[in-house]
């Protein structure tokens, strides 16, 4: 039996993770945050006092990853999501985590999140999503989280900062940020995670078997 893969893609902020928790809970599967994997070799260059733009550097960071890595509690915020940005652009540093996700995937089906995952990791998902939300919408989110952990931010910066990294992001050679041909769009700009998550079991419904929990 072909492992249940739902594999949901878009820019930064747009829901994507949020959204991604909530199928994987109401499926049975296990989720994986492939942007956390970037920022955590983003982390683990800056810890050695390297540059993340070092391509040697950021490929040996991807091949040490550990399970402590992802309960840090500095994977969030500009600094790392400006090295995240840098290590994701690698080929190499890509190609040292393919088999990582795949493998994720494979045994027991799972939800995966991030800006590749229905064009390289699993172009032959079970469903795919892109979801996107207009670059205001995206920087304001992100900069009520940055509030929220009590992190100085000005709107504007925000903003532009999600606006470069979607220009860095559709343009790097490696896995370039675009939707699957046959992925369903979901554009969150005007719903709230609720109102998302349920346009997205709408999608979903005619390509997924009925789901182990309610909504």
């Amino acid at each position: 039996m072909t492992a249940l893969i739902i594999a949901i893609d878009g820019p930064a902020a747009a829901g994507k993770g949020t959204l991604a928790r909530r199928l994987a809970a109401r499926y049975g599967l296990p989720h994986l945050d492939t942007g956390l994997l970037y920022r955590v070799i983003g982390r683990r260059v800056l810890d050695l006092g390297g540059d993340p733009a070092d391509v040697a550097a950021a490929e040996a960071a991807a091949r040490v990853i550990a399970p402590e890595d992802f309960i840090r509690a500095d994977l969030r915020g500009p600094v790392a999501d400006e090295a995240a940005s840098r290590v994701a652009a690698y080929p190499a540093v890509r190609a040292a985590l393919l088999d990582y996700q795949r493998g994720f995937g494979a045994a027991r089906g799972a939800v995966l999140d991030g800006r590749d995952i229905g064009t390289v990791i699993f172009p032959n998902a079970t469903a795919k999503l892109f979801v996107t939300a207009s670059a205001e919408a995206r920087g304001l989110r992100r900069w009520r989280e940055l509030k929220a952990r009590e992190i100085d931010a000005d709107l504007e910066e925000v903003t532009a900062e999600v606006r470069a990294r979607d220009a860095a992001d559709a343009v790097r050679a490696a896995s370039p940020l675009r939707p699957a041909e046959d992925a369903l769009l979901l554009d969150t700009t005007l719903l709230d995670a609720e109102g998302a998550y349920l346009r997205a079991l709408d999608l979903l419904a005619e390509k997924l078997p009925s789901p182990i929990r309610s909504p």
